[in-house]
């Protein structure tokens, strides 16, 4: 059954965003190699165990919002499947070389989903 895989927390001030999640849950947060300015957040249950991964970014425009994203065996199929259901595609299938593929929608009411298609061999 899909599940929550992954969230990602737009921020206009990073350090204060990080600070923020860092004293509040005591997440792990930490920059990410490559190009952009990502950041990897990790954070466990209250037994200690690994939980849902994460991760933060400048917020690109006012209406970025928190989005989960949902692990699921193809991106395309579930990208009908949105579109079937009365929802929006706003990004498109998109390539993450080494990690997968992304998409991102809006349910009925508006709220933002992220779909994660996981395959190493994207280039």
């Amino acid at each position: 059954m899909p599940t929550i895989t992954h969230f990602d927390i737009p921020a206009d001030d990073i350090k204060r965003a990080k600070k923020f999640y860092t004293d509040l849950f005591g997440w792990k947060i930490e920059r990410m190699p490559g190009p952009m300015e990502y950041y990897g957040i990790s954070t466990t249950n209250e037994k200690g165990e690994i939980g849902v991964g994460g991760g933060m970014a400048k917020r690109n425009s006012p209406a970025d919002r928190i989005t989960n994203y949902i692990d699921v065996p193809s991106v395309d199929e579930y990208l009908s499947k949105v579109e079937t259901l009365g929802g929006k595609v706003v990004l498109p299938k998109t390539p993450i070389p080494g990690f997968g593929y992304l998409a991102v929608c809006l349910d009925t009411e508006n709220n933002p989903i992220g779909l994660w298609e996981t395959d190493e061999n994207v280039k």
